[in-house]
């Protein structure tokens, strides 16, 4: 089982820690088809998932929406025909945190 999936999110709060490099390259291992972007000099983890059709990636979306909120951690989702891009980052601190890995993974269990 993914090491990061299993976790839950901590309540991150302003001036909490960005991920260090060296996390980042450990969690990164466990999400290999996640890419870390940068927008506004602002690091986001992003994957875009493909589906058959609109329903099925309408589907998806709500099923991240769902762990979203069961975590209390929200996501940029782009739901469009045969394809949802989800978009992973941490307003509060402008980066990522460890929870963003954590949403990522879980993330990825719902295909």
């Amino acid at each position: 089982m993914n090491e990061l999936a299993g976790k839950t999110c901590e309540a991150c709060n302003e001036g909490a820690p960005l991920a260090t490099q060296e996390e980042i390259d450990k969690f990164m291992l466990q999400i290999p088809d996640w890419k870390i972007i940068k927008i506004d000099r602002i690091k986001q983890l992003r994957r875009t998932f493909t589906f058959n059709n609109f329903v099925d990636a309408l589907s998806f979306s709500n099923k991240v929406g769902a762990i979203a909120e069961e975590e209390g951690h929200h996501p940029a989702i782009l739901t469009e025909w045969g394809k949802v891009t989800v978009t992973w980052w941490t307003h509060k601190i402008k980066g990522l945190h460890v929870n963003d890995f954590i949403m990522a993974a879980k993330t990825d269990k719902l295909i």
